[in-house]
């Protein structure tokens, strides 16, 4: 045996070096880890819905009374009409034509192409299937306000005539004009505030028949 591989024998045996120590993370830091994770999660499925399907609306004014009153809380369904056009009797939110900046919210009375006749306290409708025209039914008017109106407007294929029910005191079509459907946001889906008027689809008047 030689020198070299005497010596190697004869030298001790180094241990292995210890594992390298273990990283404790705080029990505080894993906590707002998992919030900031559910936050930004919440964001990503809340600001689509928030923005492209429903939205708050807080009805301010008398315009839609009995219907709605002043501060209730709706969500606003801005969806459906993406698939299909608005009926007759729904209650939209819209922007303002002469300010986009406001929202209002009235009913819709007269569809595209027809042609709206307000006569006294009647609504008289004239279209393609009854050009000599129909009186429609208003079962959401206050009882105890009455207004007379006399005006004829026949819509475009893109307009929309609109009306509070609380004719009164309601700044809509009458004044300003129609309504063009790029304005339009969405339709009054839910009604949640006060606790003892919510409904769904609330004022909804599609089903209201023809006179």
């Amino acid at each position: 045996m030689n020198q070299s591989e005497t010596n190697l024998e004869n030298e001790p045996r180094r241990a292995p070096p210890p594992p390298p120590p273990v990283e404790k993370t705080e029990p505080k830091e894993n906590f707002f880890r998992e919030i900031l994770r559910f936050s930004i999660i919440a964001l990503l499925i809340v600001l689509p819905v928030r923005v492209f399907i429903a939205q708050p609306f807080i009805v301010s004014g008398a315009s839609m009374e009995p219907t709605f009153e002043n501060g209730e809380y709706l969500i606003i369904d801005e969806l459906s009409y993406r698939f299909e056009p608005p009926k007759r009797g729904e209650v939209v939110i819209f922007r303002y034509p002469k300010d986009p900046s406001k929202f209002f919210i009235k009913r819709i009375i007269g569809l595209p192409d027809e042609t709206v006749e307000l006569r006294g306290s009647k609504v008289i409708i004239h279209n393609q299937e009854l050009p000599g025209g129909f009186t429609i039914e208003e079962p959401y008017l206050p009882t105890n306000v009455k207004r007379e109106d006399y005006l004829t407007t026949t819509l475009r294929d893109n307009e929309y005539f609109v009306l509070g029910d609380n004719r009164g005191a309601s700044s809509d079509s009458r004044i300003w004009g129609t309504l063009p459907a790029e304005n339009i946001t969405g339709r009054a889906i839910v009604r949640l505030l006060p606790i003892t008027r919510i409904s769904v689809f609330p004022g909804d008047a599609t089903n209201a028949t023809a006179l």
